[in-house]
């Protein structure tokens, strides 16, 4: 242990961070511990956005008059991608996580390996980001089971939810860095996740929002994640979507160094 600190702190706590092929076991080992439960979750993450589908798209679709010529079933159906593809990203990488590093101390069992730290940050934003594929894809197979969305641009939609389980998996692990109990991460839901899902365009257009308001929901790193899918569900190629794709990237990027970072000063003194 105190040799690995040794090596890990030769850059810093704030070095960049330098995973290795350590991450693939503690993968795996997440992977085994979530198979034993895996019907039952994979069952709710298809029933789950069915629910929401046929209550708001349908339901309370039928009341409105659709967003900009789109039925509004359609229109929701891209901002539930991403949301389900969001919440399942952050309660993996703060509860979940949380749990193996301050409950279980999975995280102080595997540092007694030869496995590094970094390794295991890297692995468990590796695991949520999986999670939130698989919550992604669940909501996608509903739109097109429902009839929702058949076209041929729902193939590069994957691309995008992989792009955005890392992004919401690192801030996620940020916050478990900071925690020191369950109970924060609540501020973390009630002033970060929540805002950001009204804000960002999942239940009606950003253009909508007071215009002060406008640019500031757009810098949310949800925003450009429905900007990106919305397009696909309708069936046709996002207008520029490299900016987009650049912004959910440099917060990945950001993230992923600031939750390593933290780490290391949690875990490493």
């Amino acid at each position: 242990m105190g040799e690995q600190a040794s090596v890990i702190a030769k850059p810093g706590v704030w070095g960049p961070p330098r995973p290795g092929w350590g991450c693939i076991p503690v993968l795996r080992r997440n992977f085994l511990v979530w198979r034993k439960t895996a019907l039952t979750t994979i069952l709710g993450d298809v029933m789950d956005p069915m629910v929401a589908l046929l209550a708001l798209g349908y339901g309370l679709g039928s009341l409105l008059p659709g967003v900009g010529g789109v039925p509004y079933v359609t229109f929701l159906a891209a901002g539930s991608i991403c949301m389900g593809a969001l919440y399942a990203a952050t309660f993996e990488a703060t509860y979940s996580a949380f749990s193996r590093l301050h409950i279980q101390r999975s995280w102080d069992a595997m540092l007694n390996t030869p496995l590094s730290l970094d390794d295991v940050v890297f692995a468990e934003i590796l695991w949520a980001a999986a999670k939130s594929m698989k919550s992604g894809l669940a909501i996608l197979l509903v739109v097109a089971v429902l009839d929702i969305s058949r076209a041929p641009t729902l193939l590069w939609i994957p691309c995008v939810i992989a792009l955005m389980g890392v992004t919401f998996a690192a801030l996620a692990l940020v916050m478990s860095a900071l925690a020191k109990g369950f109970d924060f991460f609540m501020y973390y839901f009630t002033l970060g996740v929540t805002p950001m899902v009204f804000l960002s365009g999942v239940f009606f257009p950003v253009s909508q929002l007071p215009e002060a308001l406008v640019h500031a929901a757009r810098l949310l790193p949800l925003a450009p994640a429905i900007e990106l899918v919305r397009p696909l569900v309708l069936g046709r190629v996002p207008d520029d979507p490299w900016p987009l794709v650049l912004q959910i990237a440099a917060t990945a990027i950001v993230a992923v160094w600031l939750a390593t970072a933290l780490m290391r000063r949690r875990l490493l003194g």
